[in-house]
């Protein structure tokens, strides 16, 4: 039998194409690493971020695996990680935004004294306001996954505080630029430290007391080395905002099916979630200091206002500092209070 070369080269080609018929285009396998500052038995990895990661290994059928490290076990300080983000150390972390002043300055918008209401109306609205006015300018360098607030801040001390008088003198732990700010408008020293440095600097005297809120309380220890814990009913006198940041390098390279995974498990939903997780663990932290024997001083009524006319100096130059950069922080508060009171209602 001859062939012509034609027909040889139509064999070949069909030959060829029934190969890359019958082998199947392999799947995507990724491994991404999850970084963040907290020891693994906290509430925020426990109840927040490896249930987040359950869930996104779980929709991709194992193609995505998520290696979780906590306590910074990938090496470097609380306020590298955002930087740990961008340059590719880490694929996906976790922190505190004010681990890195001056960087995010819209998002310090929540964290002003006695603006959060609740922390789901926060995180909701933080969100919501990342996506308009922060996805493309303050955290364009990165894919943000989620925003959200913690639970009320609470002052946690070595002598009872009711007044901001009795903030007068004392070495306290500010977790971010305002509320070292606000600390120092109470009449207190502030010492910037990250949440992993407070036991220690509680026992050494390093500190007089933190604020934190009641959620991390156990995982430090808090309530085993202060015994004076103050409140406040209504607003919060302060909150702290996290991110759940990816590298968006790293985010760029997945398949589209695997980044619509990790889509469907981010944004404003999962960001309430976590923020009303973490809110919600107040409580049973809060009943350990109790149990243990702890004063809890409730500020109430009138007495509220006390501390509001204290801290309205840090309103004041944070207004200022907005404006030296070229925000309206006045509209950033006037758009933050009205998502959050829409969320209530």
């Amino acid at each position: 039998m001859t062939f012509t070369r034609k027909a040889v080269f139509g064999m070949l080609g069909a030959v060829a194409i029934g190969c890359a018929t019958a082998i199947p285009v392999m799947a995507q396998d990724v491994t991404l690493r999850l970084h963040q500052f907290l020891p693994e038995q906290a509430n925020v990895p426990n109840l927040i971020l490896y249930p987040w990661a359950d869930r996104i290994e779980a929709a991709s059928e194992g193609r995505i695996k998520i290696e979780r490290y906590a306590s910074m076990q990938l090496g470097g300080s609380p306020p590298e990680l955002m930087d740990q983000a961008i340059d590719g150390v880490a694929d996906i972390v976790w922190t505190v935004v004010g681990y890195t002043p001056g960087r995010y300055p819209s998002t310090e918008v929540f964290e002003l004294p006695f603006m959060m209401t609740n922390a789901r109306a926060a995180s909701s609205a933080y969100w919501q306001m990342f996506e308009k006015s922060m996805k493309d300018t303050e955290f364009k360098d990165l894919k943000i996954l989620a925003t959200w607030v913690h639970g009320p801040g609470v002052i946690h001390s070595n002598k009872p505080v009711e007044t901001p008088a009795d903030m007068e003198g004392l070495k306290m732990r500010g977790g971010s630029r305002l509320a070292s700010v606000l600390l120092q408008e109470l009449g207190a020293t502030p010492v910037g430290m990250p949440v992993p440095s407070i036991p220690e600097a509680l026992s050494k005297g390093v500190v007089d007391g933190t604020t934190i809120p009641w959620e991390v309380t156990g995982a430090l220890k808090v309530p085993e080395l202060v015994k004076n814990h103050t409140e406040f009913e209504g607003r919060a006198l302060y909150t702290l905002g996290f991110v759940l940041a990816m590298n968006k390098d790293r985010y760029d390279s997945l398949d589209p099916d695997l980044q619509k995974i990790i889509d469907d498990n981010s944004g404003l939903e999962f960001s309430i979630l976590a923020g009303g997780t973490q809110a919600d663990s107040d409580g049973p932290a809060r009943q350990a200091a109790v149990d243990a024997g702890n004063t809890i001083i409730t500020v109430s009524g009138d007495d509220v206002q006390t501390w509001k006319d204290a801290s309205q100096p840090v309103y004041d130059k944070w207004l200022a500092d907005m404006e030296s950069k070229g925000i309206d922080g006045q509209a950033l508060i006037d758009e933050a209070r009205a998502l959050m009171d829409a969320y209530d209602k």
